[in-house]
């Protein structure tokens, strides 16, 4: 009777091959990037010491900007890069998309602990254009794109659509702010580097845990009086804590482990996504993933199809997805995002576990 009741994550925990991420964020994360550490090296200090000086020169050089500091999180270091534009501007007032991180994922510490009035452009199932750009009535300091669009299955705009949204920010002195949690995971499709991408940016937000694995971190960066600004308020917000190199340490290690693999997460993205889209009732949002992330949609809800997947999981060992979330009465979905573990596993039962998942989704819909 338990082995009934395991929910699809439990399932997919058990699973020889889990296909998502990198690895379970386990102890093994910490032990793996500091086993060749030299344990005489000193940490850092409330944000001095060649540890993290190192790493934030070595993060403003790959991004192309003049300074960078670390954040222990990236909500912490894009309150802060829009309230520095804002009282640059004398104007607390910004614009984004409707299901951006700040928005919907932050309990409005924005608008509580900044009172910042967020203006909300495009709509809730589509990229910001220009043009939504354009027909803004109000003035605001600053505009913040995230690339790519997370909770719309990582959506890019072209790049030409990109540089014209910078040109005109510029032209009209609104500031150009990057939530650039997956820049890396990014450049791939756009083939640029990420320097490049940044340049269209005044400021930029990278996270060192999603696509890198790292155990927690963020780097802010931008001009060297933004970034001077930004240490002020990471004292603020209680962000300069006296030792950050847990976290310093282990990003460095993974992004250097890592970042040569953005190509290869992007392709095994796309083989997964065509995998989905040939089962009955399934398509994936983008059809063909512009990064490593995608979203997939399921023609029955959650309470079908949880027994299925469960199925497959036991049958195959192949964990295809960790979680569902409803979406409606008749459907459901999931985001899967590739890392080291897709690689990993042998190409023949991934096959077998989408024909089984297949064959399976068939049966339901027939009867």
């Amino acid at each position: 009777m338990g082995e009934q009741r395991k929910s699809i994550s439990e399932a997919y925990g058990e699973t020889a091959y889990p296909l998502i991420g990198h690895s379970s964020r386990n102890l093994e994360v910490l032990l793996e990037a500091f086993r060749d550490v030299d344990g005489s090296q000193m940490g850092d200090t409330y944000g001095k010491g060649a540890i993290i000086e190192e790493f934030q020169a070595r993060m403003a050089e790959v991004l192309g900007k003049e300074s960078a500091v670390f954040f222990p999180s990236g909500t912490m270091a894009q309150q802060i890069a829009l309230r520095i534009w804002c009282d640059d501007a004398e104007l607390k007032r910004v614009a984004y998309h409707p299901l951006c991180h700040l928005e919907i994922h932050e309990e409005d510490g924005l608008k509580e602990l900044h009172h910042i009035e967020p203006i909300l452009l495009a709509d809730k199932e589509r990229l910001i254009t220009l043009e939504d750009v354009q027909r803004l009535d109000r003035d605001i300091a600053c505009l913040l794109l995230e690339l790519p669009q997370r909770e719309i299955g990582g959506q890019l705009p072209e790049y030409e659509e990109l540089e014209a949204i910078s040109a005109y920010c510029r032209s009209q002195g609104i500031k150009l702010h990057l939530d650039g949690a997956r820049l890396f995971e990014i450049t791939p499709y756009y083939q640029k580097t990420a320097a490049e991408i940044c340049a269209l940016f005044d400021s930029v937000y990278v996270s060192f845990y999603k696509g890198i694995g790292g155990i927690a971190g963020a780097i802010l960066a931008g001009g060297t009086d933004f970034v001077a600004k930004s240490k002020v308020w990471k004292r603020r917000h209680g962000g300069d804590l006296v030792s950050l190199y847990p976290y310093i340490i282990s990003s460095n290690y993974y992004y250097t482990e890592r970042i040569g693999n953005m190509g290869r997460y992007y392709e095994e993205a796309k083989e997964l996504a065509a995998l989905f889209n040939q089962c009955e009732g399934v398509n994936t949002k983008p059809v063909v993933p512009v990064s490593n992330m995608f979203h997939v949609h399921f023609e029955l809800n959650k309470e079908q199809l949880e027994p299925i997947l469960i199925e497959v999981f036991r049958t195959t060992g192949i964990g295809l997805l960790s979680y569902l979330n409803e979406a409606g009465e008749t459907q459901c979905y999931t985001e899967v995002h590739i890392g080291e573990r897709y690689g990993k596993t042998p190409r023949e039962s991934i096959q077998k576990a989408f024909q089984l998942l297949n064959e399976k989704l068939q049966e339901a819909v027939s009867t």
